[in-house]
């Protein structure tokens, strides 16, 4: 087995007594104080978030925006510098290889954000279809990333940075200096609360996360209230939710596919014989990753992708590929190894008093 990598942080979680485990390959935060904790805080406060093992490329050059539009789903004749977006990374059968945010940080540059276990995949795929004259950079290893989450997010920020960023929309970012530093400030997140995410020299990570930490507001949160977090306001993990058999559009994520260019997967990206559903449980009992799914009369349609109790809803919840066929009924039964949990299929998201869409200027 090979050696897990380290994030610039790793040794500040610690020191911090947090529970380490191995994730895409790296050393991570699970949990500090318990997840249950965590999540609530994140919620209620602001928490922040150790993202440093996440993939990121540069790619610059004349007609890098047409030349990017045939390998991503993103409508980039709508992304003006300043803005960023979510799409996807299809195959050629219209599978997911990766979910990715693409940042237009000028005419013809990009910074895309791939997830960790798909940064050498992703920047091969990327590379073999572009034109040559066009430079793409892996620049995960000197990019540190550091997401602050929760509603009292805009509080902290203000504290740290000089300049006013209330007027910083949803999916928008700025450049500012930390440190004597770029570090660029995206309004964008994983909770469904108001949040901003961080990018910057990894240099300067611990002194960013303290900067963080000083604030009264502030607490760590390890990637277990990162999951229930997101999963309570519907958001898909890929090499769980999303994957390379299924497209956007059996995801449940059709509605993001608006890009005109005729880019690799177009036309199978809508396919699929399943379909990604959401699944209320009631208790505490949780449903597992790979679960079966069956109708109330024990047939067989499908399996739980993720599922979890979530504080924020007083009770469990899944995502499951079910058969389109059955995909229209509203009951059915999770059958794990030793349970069997009665579930009702339900809209996204679970939760809906988040924040992330919270209006700082009129």
């Amino acid at each position: 087995m090979s050696e897990l990598l380290q994030t610039p942080l790793t040794a500040w979680h610690k020191a911090a007594g947090a529970k380490m485990a191995p994730f895409a390959g790296w050393e991570m935060p699970i949990q500090y104080t318990g997840i249950i904790a965590e999540h609530t805080h994140c919620r209620e406060q602001t928490s922040i978030y150790d993202i440093c093992h996440m993939g990121e490329f540069g790619l610059v050059g004349e007609g890098a925006r047409e030349a990017l539009s045939k390998i991503v789903t993103h409508n980039l004749d709508k992304l003006a510098p300043g803005k960023c977006g979510y799409g996807f990374l299809l195959n050629k059968e219209g599978g997911i290889r990766d979910d990715l945010i693409v940042y237009c940080l000028e005419e013809d540059e990009y910074m895309l954000v791939v997830n960790a276990a798909c940064i050498a995949s992703d920047f091969s795929w990327i590379k073999d279809h572009l034109p040559e004259h066009l430079t793409l950079e892996n620049m995960s290893d000197q990019t540190a990333k550091i997401d602050l989450q929760g509603p009292k997010s805009y509080e902290v920020l203000e504290k740290i940075f000089d300049s006013s960023l209330r007027d910083l929309k949803y999916f928008n970012f700025r450049t500012v200096e930390f440190n004597g530093q770029p570090l660029i400030i995206s309004r964008t997140g994983y909770t469904g609360e108001l949040g901003y995410e961080f990018y910057l020299p990894s240099e300067n990570a611990v002194a960013l996360w303290e900067a963080l930490m000083a604030q009264e507001e502030v607490e760590p949160a390890g990637l277990g209230a990162r999951d229930t977090l997101r999963l309570e306001v519907g958001l898909p993990l890929y090499g769980q939710d999303l994957d390379t058999v299924h497209s956007p559009a059996a995801s449940g994520m059709g509605w993001m596919l608006r890009s005109e260019a005729d880019y690799i997967g177009k036309g199978k990206d809508r396919e699929g014989s399943e379909l990604l559903i959401a699944l209320s449980i009631p208790g505490r009992r949780s449903a597992r990753h790979h679960d079966a799914v069956t109708l109330e009369d024990g047939t067989e349609v499908g399996h739980v992708t993720s599922g979890s109790y979530c504080p924020s809803v007083g009770h469990s919840v899944a995502l499951a590929y079910v058969k389109i066929e059955a995909a229209d009924n509203e009951k059915f039964l999770v059958k794990g190894a030793r349970t069997s949990l009665e579930a009702t299929k339900t809209e996204l998201p679970f939760y809906k008093g988040g924040t992330a869409r919270m209006k700082l200027v009129d």
